[in-house]
C-alpha cells in the first residue's frame, strides 16, 4: 500500500515520518548541528544562485540579497 504524503496550504514540503522519528532521537545539540549545515548550505546555494543570475553585482549587492532573502523569504 503506498503511503499518502499529507499536505496542507501552509506547509511547503512534509518530514518524512522516518526522517521525523531519526531527528526526534538526536540530542538537542546534534540537532542544532544538522540545522546549522542545513543553514549554511542554504546559504551556500542561494548565494551561487543569486551569483549566476546578477553576475554583474558586486559581492555586497550579492550578500544584501541573499540577507534579504533568508531573513524575508
Amino acid at each position: 500500500m503506498k503511503k499518502k504524503l499529507r499536505l496542507d496550504t501552509g506547509q511547503i514540503e512534509v518530514i518524512d515520518d522516518a526522517c521525523a522519528r531519526i531527528y526526534a532521537s538526536k540530542s538537542p545539540a546534534e540537532r542544532l548541528k544538522i540545522a546549522s549545515g542545513m543553514w549554511r548550505s542554504a546559504k551556500k546555494l542561494l548565494t551561487l544562485s543569486i551569483k549566476s543570475q546578477y553576475p554583474h553585482w558586486s559581492e555586497q549587492e550579492v550578500c544584501r540579497e541573499v540577507s534579504r532573502r533568508l531573513s524575508h523569504g
